[in-house]
């Protein structure tokens, strides 16, 4: 039997599935300042290329991942084979089966149609609070609509980037040199955020000093060709690390 201390601020007892979903946006809010730049730049540069601005929409609405979008922007413009395309923004959003790994035993026991719904809203941003939102000391209740506050992290995030993306499309040739005006340095920021708490497990650490030191020693391969593998390293680490520490029953 479990006991719940209400006067302990550590232990956290949402009274319904809404508070939970409430809470997970609530603690996502700061994330979105970082990432709204970086949506409305993505605005920006696909009302600046050859795409039609409901092409860039669209791209948010159903890919919903930042980095790859910027990516398959500069090489749609650049008339790259879609193949190239599809192989590039896939070693990208490679880090997302070190994330999916991590949050594994806390949505296993959940339906498919909730592990899709939450695999499809897992970004950088999200996986942070979520995890750290897990480190916390849970009441069995807490514990039991976590995939509620999941989701309402996930929701926040996803509303936020169409907003900017939005934003950008619409506003973003009055503004033709909006991304070399510095506004992505939050973004900077929020990823700098994002990482280092998450560095004090053996996986995560593993996984950042292998990407690092990769993308370092491989800097001067074209085509950015030596951070990708950097990329594709860093997650390979992690993975492999994050199995090791796991049960295998968690895998299956």
């Amino acid at each position: 039997m479990h006991s719940t201390d209400s006067s302990d601020p550590a232990t956290i007892t949402p009274h319904s599935h809404w508070k939970s979903l409430a809470a997970g946006a609530r603690d996502t809010a700061p994330m979105l300042v970082g990432a709204a730049p970086f949506g409305m730049i993505f605005g920006t540069l696909v009302a600046a290329s050859p795409m039609a601005p409901w092409h860039g929409q669209l791209m948010s609405l159903s890919v919903y991942a930042g980095s790859s979008q910027f990516i398959a922007t500069g090489l749609i413009a650049s008339h790259t084979g879609m193949l190239v395309i599809w192989l590039t923004t896939l070693i990208v959003n490679l880090r997302h089966m070190l994330y999916a790994a991590t949050l594994l035993p806390h949505v296993a026991h959940l339906s498919a149609r909730w592990r899709w719904l939450l695999g499809f809203l897992l970004t950088d941003e999200t996986f942070a609070v979520v995890a750290g939102y897990h480190q916390r000391r849970l009441s069995p209740e807490a514990q039991r609509d976590a995939h509620w506050y999941f989701l309402g992290s996930g929701l926040a995030m996803y509303g936020n980037w169409q907003l900017w993306t939005l934003v950008g499309l619409l506003f973003g040739t009055l503004f033709p040199q909006l991304q070399s005006m510095g506004l992505d340095y939050a973004m900077v920021a929020t990823f700098i955020a994002i990482i280092v708490p998450q560095l004090n497990r053996l996986p995560q650490l593993a996984a950042a000093l292998a990407a690092g030191s990769f993308a370092y020693l491989l800097q001067g391969l074209p085509y950015k060709i030596g951070l990708l593998s950097a990329v594709l390293i860093g997650v390979v680490v992690g993975m492999a690390l994050s199995k090791r520490a796991l049960p295998a029953k968690e895998f299956v």
